[in-house]
């Protein structure tokens, strides 16, 4: 088998799948290959511009003495971001050639949606925002520590039983998202009780764990001489699955803080 076409099949992440990757030619020259140091200072640029759009609607939330005033504006970037990060996400999800173009406008729409979920969290609970990043960079670190030295394998089981999850975890947001539509609470996602703790610590599991998939995709890629445009792409799906995990987190922290 094509050892270009298999490398591909390795994550969870809705970024990063064998559909979009099928068929992936290997670079015929050293220099348009994809390298680690290329994925990280793409990465961290993508970082950068996330940071940035949520530096808009959080200082604008917290620079007026009338947080009530401005919550409009707050309210549209985050529609605006949500909309554009759901289009641009799309796009490079099903176009991977297309990532060194629309991954930094997806991490800005990224950027507006985050900043302005966590200056809303921010107001009811004073600090939850600089927790929620915290942990969210604690279980990156650790996660890449534990992939690094071999103490976390990425294997087909492991990779099987994350993919598994991600779909299940997906089908029951989507499934909730749908009953909201007829006024059905889903309570043990949204409520504070001990059940809804206790699922939204397996969701952060499970999105943590999409980053070890995320590691290999990158360190297998390179090995195998990928393409140059795929340092953006596993940079995108390396940033999806930030976010989720930093939403997640700030999902938990907020039923804790309301408990």
């Amino acid at each position: 088998m094509d050892n270009n076409r298999t490398w591909l099949t390795r994550t969870g992440n809705p970024g990063l799948n064998d559909k979009t990757f099928a068929g992936l030619p290997r670079a015929s020259v050293a220099g348009e290959a994809m390298t680690l140091q290329g994925t990280i200072n793409k990465s961290f640029l993508l970082l950068v511009v996330l940071l940035a759009g949520a530096l808009w609607p959080w200082s604008q939330f917290f620079a007026s003495g009338n947080p009530a005033a401005v919550a409009p504006a707050v309210v549209i970037g985050l529609v605006i971001g949500l909309v554009g990060g759901l289009v641009f996400g799309l796009i490079i999800s099903f176009k991977a050639t297309l990532a060194p173009y629309l991954a930094i406008p997806y991490a800005a729409c990224e950027g507006l949606m985050i900043g302005g979920i966590s200056a809303v969290l921010e107001k009811r609970y004073p600090g939850i925002a600089i927790q929620a990043v915290g942990l969210t960079i604690g279980v990156m670190a650790a996660l890449l520590l534990a992939y690094t030295m071999g103490i976390i394998r990425v294997t087909q089981r492991f990779r099987s039983i994350v993919v598994g999850a991600t779909g299940a975890i997906a089908l029951l947001y989507l499934v909730s998202i749908v009953l909201g539509f007829f006024h059905v609470n889903v309570g043990f996602l949204n409520d504070a009780s001990p059940l809804s703790m206790g699922v939204s610590l397996i969701i952060i599991c499970v999105a943590a764990l999409n980053l070890v998939l995320d590691f290999d995709l990158i360190a297998t890629g390179v090995a195998q001489g990928a393409p140059r445009y795929m340092e953006w792409y596993a940079a995108f799906g390396t940033l999806v699955t930030l976010v989720w995990l930093y939403l997640e987190i700030l999902r938990f922290l907020s039923k804790a803080r309301s408990r």
